[in-house]
């Protein structure tokens, strides 16, 4: 099994204004500062934003720039995702590349970030890929990872590398880079967990491993970081245990039967009881005020009174 590295591209991310250009500056970076990298990864909606009205259809002129650099580098490519919009919806959807500027699946994020990722229709497929003489992969977007049956589920279709972008700059960024850890132990793979900054995130950028630890922790700052994993770590966890201790797939397999909740008519009235997922009334108003502070030209300061709570920004 020959080594395989993947790199993770934390880097600013504009909501109101393309991040095409400075994706394809990073890439050319990264390439030319880590020649022997395999496979780049971006994150969550990095190349136009979180605000959905930049939403655009799939495949698309994105999808093709970047084919254009995954062939130019000969690099397997996951470009972070965009809204697509198709037949009156949105999704949040991931395109993975292959060196040949091949499109080899694409992803539609199955847990939007309700009530916050208002608009935006789940997707109902797993999305798992080969690399040819490495192993398999399985693409993972942000929220996701909230629900442990979709990184086990992967895990179950054979992935040992999970490919997660994401896009958090919320409080609970820590609680994150728990999950992502606690995702790579029990299923007993890689993690690479890869954020974003400004309105992309706060960083905090997190590579796992099968036995349960990181790898890599990123700052809040921007960062190219690549990281060369063995697969034979995955075999040899998944065969021996993580830290030669447990062996949580296994045990998964033989009582795969037990999960009672998932089956159809069971008691479900617990969760019924928790009322309604509450989405936020004022998201319009919401992405007009970030689209006010991320173009807010500080060096015009001195000629502003400030923001007055009224949407706008008020001269003297």
């Amino acid at each position: 099994m020959k080594p395989f590295a993947i790199a993770g591209i934390q880097m600013k991310v504009s909501a109101v204004a393309s991040n095409v250009e400075m994706m394809k500056l990073k890439l050319d970076i990264a390439m030319n500062l880590y020649p022997w990298v395999n496979m780049v990864v971006f994150s969550e909606l990095c190349a136009h934003g979180p605000l959905t009205h930049n939403a655009q259809e799939v495949p698309g002129e994105f999808e093709q720039e970047m084919r254009a650099m995954a062939k130019k580098h000969g690099i397997w490519l996951l470009p972070g995702s965009i809204f697509e919009k198709s037949e009156g919806k949105i999704y949040n959807t991931a395109t993975v590349i292959n060196p040949d500027g091949e499109v080899v699946t694409r992803y539609r994020k199955m847990f939007p970030f309700y009530p916050y990722e208002v608009g935006v229709t789940p997707g109902s497929e797993f999305c798992v890929f080969d690399v040819p003489d490495v192993g398999r992969f399985g693409v993972s977007i942000c929220y996701d990872m909230w629900f442990p049956e979709t990184i086990r589920t992967l895990a179950v279709m054979g992935a040992e590398v999970i490919l997660h972008p994401t896009l958090t700059g919320t409080i609970d960024r820590g609680i994150e880079r728990s999950i992502a850890l606690a995702m790579a132990a029990v299923n007993q793979c890689f993690f690479f967990d890869v954020n974003g900054l400004d309105t992309g995130g706060s960083g905090l950028s997190v590579v796992c491993g099968p036995d349960g630890r990181f790898i890599h922790e990123s700052g809040g700052t921007e960062e190219i970081f690549p990281i060369e994993i063995d697969m034979e770590r995955v075999k040899r966890s998944r065969e021996l245990g993580v830290l030669r201790l447990g062996q949580p797939l296994k045990s998964f397999r033989d009582h795969i039967g037990d999960f009672n909740i998932y089956q159809p008519g069971a008691d479900h009235s617990y969760l019924d009881s928790l009322g309604p997922l509450i989405k936020p009334t004022r998201m319009d108003k919401l992405a007009e005020l970030k689209i006010i502070e991320d173009g807010y030209d500080h060096e015009q300061a001195a000629s502003l009174v400030g923001y007055k709570g009224d949407g706008q920004l008020n001269p003297k």
